[in-house]
This record gives structure tokens, C-alpha cells and sequence, in this order.
């Protein structure tokens, strides 16, 4: 299985598959974008088989990237690692197809919770 973790922080994305390591998914490989633009970039190359991104993010806002992948017709697999945890934040992530949004900070309990029923 092969990981897209996107957001504008590097050590974000080191703590994120950090963070995958630590939980029952084996066998993933992990690529990284630093942004939603960078990220089209990337999906577009490597065909990941899950997203994980971060809400906000310059260039392009993990938000964003949901619509546009949406709008292209791509039904990845993506969910949000993010600080915003308001409600009408994660109904904005679910009406636009995202299978999960998992607050920070985590644990790995947390992380498998939410990746788990995404990846059935």
C-alpha cells in the first residue's frame, strides 16, 4: 500500500509516518507533498492508494485538494490530519468525501481507529 502524507510542515510528515509505523498497518510505503498543489503532482505520478493531509496548508489547502481530486472524478482514498476539529470543519471534510478526520495531537490507537474502516 502506498501513502501520500501532504502538509506544509516536514516534521509533521515525519511524525505522521511515524506515527503509521507504530500501528497495525504493515507493508505501506510513504511518499510525501508539501502542499495540495504539490500534492496533485504526486497522485498524479504515483498513484497512492490513501491520502492523508493536513487542513491548512499555503499554495493549496488540504480542502481544496478533496474538491479538485472530487471534481476530476479520482475517489481516493483521503482523510484529514489536522488541527481543526470544529464541527462545521468536518462536515465540510465529509460532504466533500473524506473518510475521516483525526485531530491533532494522536496516538497510534487513534490514527488505526480512523484508517481502519477507510481501507474495509
Amino acid at each position: 500500500m502506498k501513502i501520500l502524507v501532504v502538509d506544509d510542515s516536514k516534521a509533521m510528515r515525519m511524525i505522521v509516518i511515524r506515527t503509521l509505523k507504530q500501528t497495525a498497518f504493515s507493508g505501506f510505503s510513504a511518499i510525501e507533498a508539501n502542499n495540495g498543489a504539490e500534492a496533485i503532482q504526486m497522485i498524479a505520478e504515483h498513484k497512492p492508494d490513501l491520502v492523508l493531509s493536513d487542513w491548512n496548508m499555503p499554495e493549496m489547502k488540504g480542502i481544496d485538494l478533496l474538491k479538485n481530486l472530487r471534481a476530476a472524478g479520482n475517489n481516493i482514498r483521503f482523510g484529514f490530519i489536522t488541527s481543526e476539529s470544529s464541527p462545521e470543519v468536518r462536515k465540510e471534510a465529509e460532504d466533500n468525501g473524506a473518510a475521516f478526520l483525526v485531530t491533532k495531537p494522536f496516538t497510534p490507537n487513534s490514527f488505526e481507529a480512523a484508517i481502519a474502516p477507510a481501507l474495509a
